[in-house]
């Protein structure tokens, strides 16, 4: 959303499911409170992740962000398909954390769309 005036867009308000665009576009605008977890195993999140993101493999998920993130932290979570990437967000969500965005299409949506990637 731009107001008259404004040179710079602010990005919306997190909403529960997040197009690669919107993460992107709340990354490009410089916004450094958020954290992107990526919740494959550790193989393939070696292979290939977003940039930023971390890994927290699912089975893992709910004990790690524990100890790492505050329940307040704006949270984009994916996994290989789009029903990992709802079954981690109903975990952290029932966990406690308040603001948990389910990243549409994952990692494949992020790749097609160009967006940076790393590999370890």
């Amino acid at each position: 959303m731009t107001k008259p005036f404004q040179l710079i867009p602010i990005p919306g308000a997190m909403q529960n499911q997040a197009s690669v665009a919107a993460l992107k576009e709340r990354l490009d605008w410089g916004e450094p409170a958020l954290t992107i977890i990526d919740v494959s195993d550790r193989d393939t999140f070696n292979a290939s992740h977003i940039m930023g993101a971390i890994a927290m493999p699912l089975d893992e998920l709910v004990n790690r962000a524990r100890t790492a993130l505050e329940t307040n932290r704006d949270i984009y979570v994916y996994g290989q398909t789009d029903e990992q990437t709802a079954v981690a967000a109903s975990q952290l969500r029932a966990a406690g954390y308040q603001n948990i965005a389910e990243l549409t299409g994952g990692l494949a949506a992020w790749k097609r769309a160009q967006y940076p990637i790393e590999a370890l």
